[in-house]
C-alpha cells in the first residue's frame, strides 16, 4: 500500500467463476429433477421413475467433468386393465377379419356415384330402378346417337355414360325429382313481377304530388333612402334668402334711425354710450338673422320628415305584398304536403299486401325445403348404414388409460454465483476509488499547502477556529472512523513504515481566526508535530510553524 492509498481489489478468476456457477447450475439442475420425478399409483395403472444410467458433460471452458443422471418413465396398467388389453386384442382381430370380409361388399356400393337428385345409381350390371335410361337417352340425342353406334344394350350404355361423363358434365335428365324441390317458376308474360316469387314488386315510389313552392312573387324593392341627394339643403336656403331679402331693408333703416337718434342726443362716434347702443342693436340683429337661420332649418326637417313617411308608407305596402305571396306559398305547400302524406299511406297499405303473400309463399317454401330435406336423409342414411355396420366392427373395446394427476413441479432457484463475485468485486472496486479520492482530496490539501509556503508552515493551533479532526495518519497501522469528528467524511489511511518506527499524526480541517473569508484548509497542528518531531516545529513572533523539510521526514516521504 502506497502513502495515503489502499491497494486496489483484485478482479476474479473468470475461469474459476464460470467454474464455480457451472457447477451451482448442475447441481440444481439435478436437484430440480429429482424433486419433480414423482412416482404415481392410480386404479387404472402406475407411472414409475428411474435411473436407468447417467451421461458425461464435459464443460468446454473449464474442463470439468459432470455426472449427469439419467431417467426414464414408466407406464405400467393394473391388473383388471391388463386382462381388459389382453381381450381387447384378441377382439380387435376378430373384428378385423369380419371387416375385411365385409368390406369387400363395399365396393359396389361406393362404386357407384351418390347424387341427390338421381338417388344410387346402381351398377351398369345391376343397374338401379332409379335411373330411368329412356329418360336420359330421350333428353340427351348425342348419348342416345353414341350408344346405338356402340352396339352395347342402350339402357346399359346409358347408365355407364352417367357414370363416366354424364354426373361431371351436369346431365340431371333420367331421375326423379326430389320430394320437395321447388319448381322454377315462369317468367311473367307482361308487367313489373318478381320472378322469383311470382308477385309484383314491392312499392318503393309514388305518384309525383309536384314540388314544393321554393320561391315567392316580387313584392318590390325596399326603400332604402328618400328625398333628393342634398337632404333638401337647396329648398332650406332659399327660405333662408327669401327672410333675409325681407329682413336686410328693415335692419338697415333701424340701424340709421339709431345713428340718427344717437347724434341728437349728442353721443358721439366711439364713445362708450354710443358703442353700447350699437351693441344692442347688434345682438338684435344677430337674433334676427338666427331667427331666420333657424325658420329654415324648421322647413328642411319638415320636408325631411315628410319624405320619410312617404318612403315607410312605400316600405310597409311591400311588406305587405310579401306576407301576401308567404302566405299563398305556405298553403300550396301544405297541400302538397298532404297529397304526399295521402300517397304515402297508399303505398304503405300496398307493401303491407306484397309483404303478407311473400310471408305464405315463404311458408310454403318452407315446407317444401323440409320435405326436400327429409329425403335427402333417407337417402344419406341408406347409403351410409353399411359403411358405419363396417366401422363398429372396426372399433372394437377399448381400455382406459390410466389418468394421472399434474404433480407439483417444484423449482430450487439457481444460485447466481457468477454474479455475486462480480457484485463482491464492484462494490470492493467502489470502495478502493472512493478511498483513493479521499486520499487525493486529503494529500492534495496537506501538501498543497506545504508546497506554496516558504520554509515554515503557520500550523498554531492557538490562531485557529472551527476545528474538526477528519483522520488520522497511522505507520504502520490502519485507521479507524471512530478518531473522526465526522465518521465516514474522510477514510481512513496507512501508511507502510518499519514497525519500529509508528507513527500517529491527527489531521484536521480548520480555519484562520484572521481570515474574514473563513476558507476552509486541512492539515495538521504545530503542537501534534512537535510531539513526533521537536526539530520540525520553531516558534517565529510567539507563533508556531512546522518546518516543511522536516515534515517530509517525520512522514517517511522524503
Amino acid at each position: 500500500m502506497s502513502f495515503l492509498k489502499p491497494d486496489p481489489p483484485q478482479p476474479p478468476d473468470p475461469i474459476r467463476t464460470a467454474a464455480g456457477a457451472t457447477a451451482t447450475n448442475v447441481g440444481t439442475a439435478i436437484a430440480n429433477q429429482q424433486m419433480n420425478n414423482i412416482n404415481q399409483v392410480t386404479p387404472q395403472g402406475a407411472l414409475t421413475y428411474s435411473q436407468t444410467g447417467t451421461y458425461t458433460y464435459n464443460d468446454p471452458t473449464t474442463g470439468q467433468s459432470y455426472q449427469i443422471p439419467l431417467t426414464t418413465a414408466t407406464q405400467s396398467l393394473s391388473p383388471d386393465q391388463q386382462y381388459l388389453q389382453s381381450l381387447g386384442m384378441q377382439s380387435q382381430q376378430n373384428l378385423a377379419g369380419l371387416a375385411a370380409q365385409q368390406s369387400g361388399q363395399l365396393q359396389n356400393l361406393l362404386g357407384s356415384p351418390f347424387n341427390p337428385y338421381t338417388g344410387n345409381a346402381g351398377t351398369a350390371s345391376h343397374p338401379s330402378a332409379t335411373f330411368d335410361a329412356q329418360a336420359y337417352l330421350s333428353a340427351y340425342p348425342d348419348v342416345a346417337q353414341a350408344a346405338a353406334s356402340s352396339g352395347q344394350n342402350p339402357y346399359t350404355f346409358a347408365l355407364e355414360h352417367y357414370q363416366n361423363y354424364g354426373q361431371t358434365e351436369g346431365r340431371t335428365a333420367g331421375f326423379p325429382t326430389i320430394p320437395g324441390t321447388p319448381a322454377t317458376p315462369a317468367a311473367p308474360a307482361q308487367g313489373d313481377i318478381n320472378l322469383l316469387t311470382g308477385l309484383p314488386y314491392a312499392q318503393t315510389g309514388f305518384a309525383d304530388v309536384g314540388g314544393q313552392q321554393r320561391y315567392l312573387g316580387d313584392a318590390g324593392a325596399i326603400t332604402r333612402d328618400y328625398g333628393p341627394a342634398d337632404n333638401f339643403s337647396a329648398d332650406r336656403q332659399r327660405v333662408e334668402e327669401s327672410l333675409y331679402g325681407r329682413i336686410d331693408p328693415q335692419l338697415q333703416r333701424d340701424r340709421q334711425a339709431l345713428e340718427t337718434r344717437l347724434q341728437d342726443q349728442g353721443i358721439r362716434y366711439g364713445s362708450a354710450a354710443y358703442n353700447q347702443a350699437m351693441d344692442d342693436w347688434n345682438r338684435q340683429s344677430t337674433d334676427a338673422r338666427l331667427a331666420v337661420t333657424a325658420a329654415g332649418g324648421q322647413e328642411q326637417q319638415r320636408m325631411m320628415d315628410m319624405a320619410a313617411k312617404r318612403a315607410g308608407f312605400q316600405n310597409a305596402a311591400q311588406l305587405q305584398q310579401f306576407q301576401e305571396f308567404q302566405q299563398r306559398g305556405t298553403f300550396a305547400n301544405q297541400a302538397q304536403v298532404q297529397d304526399y302524406q295521402q300517397a304515402a299511406l297508399r303505398g304503405q297499405f300496398a307493401n303491407a299486401g306484397l309483404a303478407q303473400n311473400f310471408a305464405r309463399n315463404q311458408a310454403v317454401y318452407g315446407a317444401q325445403n323440409q320435405a326436400r330435406a327429409q329425403s335427402l336423409a333417407e337417402q344419406y342414411a341408406q347409403r351410409n348404414q353399411p359403411i358405419n355396420e363396417i366401422s363398429a366392427l372396426m372399433s372394437g373395446s377399448q381400455v382406459k388409460d390410466p389418468s394421472f394427476v399434474n404433480t407439483p413441479n417444484q423449482q430450487i432457484p439457481t444460485t447466481d454465483y457468477a454474479g455475486l463475485v462480480n457484485n463482491a468485486f464492484s462494490q470492493n472496486l467502489q470502495n478502493y476509488q472512493v478511498q483513493s479520492n479521499n486520499a487525493n482530496q486529503l494529500i492534495g490539501g496537506l501538501f498543497g499547502a506545504i508546497a506554496g509556503a516558504g520554509k515554515g508552515i503557520v500550523s498554531d493551533r492557538r490562531i485557529k477556529e472551527n476545528i474538526h479532526k477528519i483522520g488520522t495518519i497511522f505507520a504502520p497501522g490502519a485507521v479507524s472512523d471512530a478518531d473522526s469528528d465526522e465518521p465516514g467524511r474522510r477514510a481512513a489511511y496507512v501508511r507502510d513504515v518499519d514497525q519500529d518506527e509508528q507513527k500517529k499524526l491527527p489531521i484536521y480541517e480548520y480555519s484562520f481566526k484572521a481570515d474574514p473569508t473563513s476558507t476552509r484548509h486541512v492539515g495538521p497542528m504545530a503542537q501534534d508535530v512537535e510531539k513526533l518531531d521537536k526539530e520540525a516545529v520553531f516558534t517565529r513572533n510567539g507563533v508556531k510553524h512546522i518546518d516543511k523539510t522536516r515534515l517530509g521526514s517525520i512522514l517517511k516521504v522524503a
